[in-house]
C-alpha cells in the first residue's frame, strides 16, 4: 500500500492535466506555453539546486554515471532490436525507437523525491543531467534523415545539460550559491515537478496506430519491463551501493518523455504514433512502477 501511495500523488495530476484539456477547457496553446516554461526555466532550477545542495563524490559520481552510460546503450539497444524482432515499418520504428529509451524527467524526480532519502533527488538530479545528451542523441539519430545536422547545437543549448553541469562545477569545485539565489531557485524548483506532471496529463493520446500494434508493445515493453531486468542486472555487475541502484532502477522503470512525440513531429517523423505509444506507456508505467518501487 505505502507503495501505491508514492506514485498516486503523481498519477492523479498527470488525471488533473487531462481533464483540464478535455474537460475544463484549457486549450493546448496553453499547455504548449505551460511546458516551455518548465522545461526552459523550472526544471533547469530545480536540477542546480538538487544538485548543489547535497555534496556529490567525485568518484562515486564517475561510477554512477558509467551504469546510467549502460542503462541508456542499453534501451537504444532494446529499440533497434524490435526492428529485427518485429520487424515494422521503417519510418514507423525511425519514430518510436526513443520510446525504450527516453525518460519521463518530471516523473522521475518527484519519485525519487518522494523515497524520503536525503540525497536521493540529487542523484536522481545527476542521472537525469548526464541521461539527457544519450537519450537526444539516440532519438535523433533515429530520425536523422532529416535536420540531422542540429543535434549538437541542440546538445550545446539543452537546458538540461547546461543547469546540470553548471551545478556540478559549484558542487565539484565547492563554489558557493548564495543564499538568495539558492531561495530563488528552490521557488521556482517547487513549481516545477507540479506542472510539468500537469503537461504530461494533457499530452496523453491513444487515437490512432492500431496497426502498429505490436512495434508499440515491443517499445512500451523494452521500457517498462527490460530496461529495468538490465538495469538490475548493470547495478549488480557494477556493485553500485543500494541507494544509487535504488535511483538508478527508478529512473530506468518510469515511461517515455511526454517530448518524444514533439521531436518526431519536428523532424518529419509519425507524431501521433509517438504519443500513443508514450501515452499507452505512461498508463501502464501505474501497474508496473509499483512493482520496481517494491523492490526499491
Amino acid at each position: 500500500m505505502s507503495v501505491i501511495l508514492l506514485i498516486l500523488p503523481d498519477f492523479l495530476l498527470i488525471a488533473l492535466g487531462w481533464l483540464l484539456l478535455h474537460r475544463f477547457g484549457f486549450d493546448r496553446h496553453f499547455f504548449t506555453q505551460a511546458e516551455k516554461l518548465v522545461y526552459f526555466v523550472l526544471f533547469p532550477a530545480l536540477l542546480f539546486h538538487s544538485i548543489t545542495r547535497a555534496p556529490i563524490a567525485l568518484g562515486s559520481a564517475t561510477v554512477l554515471l558509467a551504469a546510467t552510460l549502460g542503462v541508456m546503450l542499453g534501451g537504444i539497444a532494446l529499440a533497434w532490436l524490435g526492428r529485427l524482432l518485429v520487424r515494422p515499418d521503417a519510418g514507423a520504428h525511425a519514430a518510436t525507437a526513443q520510446c525504450a529509451f527516453r525518460f519521463n524527467s518530471y516523473l522521475a524526480l518527484s519519485l525519487a523525491t518522494g523515497l524520503g532519502w536525503a540525497d536521493a533527488q540529487a542523484t536522481m538530479a545527476v542521472i537525469l543531467g548526464f541521461a539527457v545528451p544519450i537519450s537526444n542523441v539516440g532519438a535523433v539519430h533515429a530520425l536523422a534523415s532529416r535536420h540531422g545536422g542540429r543535434t549538437l547545437r541542440q546538445l550545446a543549448v539543452n537546458p538540461f545539460i547546461l543547469s546540470t553541469l553548471a551545478a556540478l562545477a559549484c558542487n565539484f569545485f565547492q563554489i558557493p550559491v548564495p543564499q538568495v539565489l539558492g531561495r530563488a531557485l528552490e521557488g521556482l524548483g517547487a513549481c516545477a515537478i507540479a506542472l510539468g506532471l500537469l503537461c504530461v496529463g494533457a499530452a496523453l493520446s491513444l487515437q490512432g496506430g492500431r496497426q502498429h500494434a505490436p512495434l508499440i508493445a515491443w517499445m512500451t515493453s523494452a521500457k517498462l519491463l527490460l530496461l529495468p531486468l538490465w538495469t538490475l542486472a548493470l547495478a549488480w555487475m557494477m556493485q553500485l551501493p543500494a541507494r544509487e541502484s535504488a535511483v538508478l532502477l527508478l529512473f530506468s522503470a518510469v515511461p517515455t518523455s511526454s517530448a518524444a512525440h514533439v521531436l518526431a513531429a519536428r523532424m518529419g517523423g509519425d507524431g501521433r504514433l509517438v504519443a500513443v505509444t508514450m501515452s499507452l506507456g505512461t498508463l501502464l508505467s501505474a501497474v508496473t512502477l509499483p512493482i520496481w518501487l517494491g523492490l526499491v
